[in-house]
């Protein structure tokens, strides 16, 4: 369920709603904790990083895996990114090819994360994993798949978007959260705050007392200083584009008009050709967001047509604390070095050391 499908009530406090569902959401909760408490039934012989989220919709995972590939790029790891491919037609497991492949059958995610390193997608994250693996990848870092218990993962770093927090609190259907907040506690390794707000405050107190580590970000936006002034027609489709919208008002863009569209919309002839006369009557610039642009490439005439006339703006997450992707790598590392070694161990008999 993508964000923007979800209903209102997920996002307010002490709602009727949220407590009419509570039952089922109940008994999805149950289920989904023992599935997320299952043994893994696979492992990788290289270390696996998984970025994760605590509810349904975005918190900022693609940035923030980019974040994790360029580091361990520059400690000299290969890295294998593996993506489900959300959106796209294609479900078998795939390495993305930016000539042949587009949104359509590979999903806006899958085509942005192979722009930094080699991805796969698949379904099924194990047959995913070892595809990367055959083609000599040293690390794999997970785009989503955190209550997915089918591999196993050295690291869970578990995002929060700071504006939206956790919702309601409730499971599905009654709220966002995909497995009860505390059993998912369990199985992080660390909690990434994203954006700015107030509303993850709560969660964080929870986490600290837990005793994990909690990490705190800033956006960066790549040529920040020219667009100051600029006077735009901003539109989006991610899971909540008035972060989008608020990420260029705060570097000084000015939005005369906007438009929102659902997470990973698919843009008509007809969407595209009304954001052109629009922009051309209002005299604006198009601005939109790396993954809109991914969905219009190679979608057709008028898409292509937008996308040229596009400023496409992108975005870097940094962690607050330079020494977090230190800390994450060293313990996925020495996690993976542990299994390792217990996975190799051989039992010596007694008659052996005589």
């Amino acid at each position: 369920m993508a964000l923007d499908e979800a209903p209102p009530f997920w996002w307010q406090k002490n709602s009727w709603q949220g407590y009419a569902l509570s039952p089922a959401s109940y008994v999805y909760g149950r289920i989904a904790a023992r599935r997320m408490d299952m043994i893994a039934s696979a492992k990788v012989n290289v270390p696996v990083i998984c970025v994760g989220n605590f509810i349904v919709g975005g918190a900022g995972k693609t940035p923030t895996v980019h974040m994790l590939a360029n580091y361990a790029k520059s400690l000299g790891y290969k890295v294998g990114i593996l993506s489900r491919g959300h959106g796209g037609a294609i479900t078998n497991p795939t390495i993305i090819n930016l000539e042949k492949h587009n949104a359509h059958d590979v999903g806006d995610e899958a085509l942005l994360h192979a722009e930094n390193s080699l991805t796969v997608i698949s379904a099924n994250r194990i047959a995913g994993a070892k595809l990367l693996v055959e083609h000599d990848c040293t690390v794999i870092i997970m785009d989503d798949g955190f209550q997915n218990p089918g591999l196993h993962k050295d690291f869970n770093l578990v995002l929060i978007d700071a504006k939206r927090g956790l919702g309601n609190g409730f499971s599905m259907p009654g709220g966002p959260m995909r497995v009860p907040f505390k059993h998912q506690l369990l199985h992080t390794d660390a909690v990434f705050i994203t954006g700015e707000g107030d509303a993850a405050d709560k969660a964080i107190r929870k986490a600290a007392r837990a005793g994990k580590p909690v990490f705190h970000s800033h956006t960066e936006v790549k040529g920040r200083s020219e667009y100051k002034g600029e006077q735009v027609l901003a539109f989006a489709g991610i899971a909540d584009p008035s972060k989008f919208f608020d990420t260029l008002k705060s570097i000084g863009v000015e939005i005369k008009s906007e438009k929102m569209f659902g997470d990973h919309h698919v843009f008509t002839e007809e969407e595209c050709a009304e954001l052109i006369d629009r922009s051309t009557e209002q005299k604006l610039k198009l601005f939109t967001t790396q993954k809109d642009a991914a969905r219009l490439k190679d979608m057709g005439e008028a898409q292509n047509k937008v996308l040229e006339l596009c400023e496409v703006i992108q975005i870097a997450v940094k962690p607050e604390d330079p020494a977090m992707l230190k800390r994450v790598f060293n313990i996925a590392l020495d996690r993976f070095k542990a299994r390792k070694l217990v996975d190799e161990e051989t039992i010596i008999t007694p008659e052996a050391t005589e």
